[in-house]
């Protein structure tokens, strides 16, 4: 029995095949999300504003700083937009977990999930109010990129994740376009099965 259906909206993981699609998501999706809580904590604890510590001389430096606009500082002022921005992100990608076959974007779509969750509980929980929070920051590369956390690290790696493998062609599906189309070795095994596997079955 095959572990993959088809249906209007295209071949997807069925039974035990979901399931282990959605631990994996969620479970990439928690490690981001408690590595960005802990590094955040320990930041706010530990570092001191007005005194950045050099951990590879100027060029790494952590600094503590309150985000008020997106990732890597960017529309500073617009929290409570931003907010609901994340929600329809975390939302979208929870709906959209069911229908995913590929482990590489179900590894992306998890480090963007962790990520948006992380920054989210800032913008919650955190000064000056619900939905108005200020997301902490901390880490700093030379002078000309802006401080940034391990969500927005996170949201970044899996964003650019998902490009990648969009552009090779390996699709969420499983199905294979492009670039790994004519890299897939001749009568390899595919991810999903066709309409016509079904009807000779």
């Amino acid at each position: 029995m095959s572990e993959t259906e088809t249906g209007t909206d295209g071949a997807r993981p069925a039974g035990r095949s979901t399931a282990r699609t959605v631990a994996l998501l969620t479970l990439v999706a928690v490690i981001a999300y408690l590595l960005d809580l802990l590094t955040k904590t320990l930041a706010v604890a530990r570092l001191d504003p007005w005194n950045p510590t050099h951990v590879i001389g100027d060029f790494v430096t952590f600094k503590l700083i309150r985000n008020s606009g997106a990732a890597f500082s960017m529309a500073t002022g617009y929290t409570w937009v931003l907010t609901f921005v994340a929600l329809a992100v975390v939302i979208g990608i929870i709906r959209y977990s069911r229908r995913l076959v590929s482990t590489g974007w179900v590894i992306g779509l998890g480090l963007v999930l962790g990520g948006a969750i992380g920054n989210l509980t800032d913008r919650i929980f955190r000064a000056p109010g619900p939905l108005r929070g200020h997301v902490v920051d901390f880490i700093q590369v030379g002078d000309w990129w802006p401080t940034f956390n391990v969500a927005d690290s996170a949201v970044v790696c899996g964003a650019v994740l998902l490009v990648v493998l969009t552009l090779l062609g390996y699709d969420y599906d499983g199905t294979r376009s492009g670039w790994a189309a004519r890299k897939e070795p001749v009568g390899a095994p595919t991810d999903t099965t066709s309409d016509k596997d079904g009807d000779d079955a």
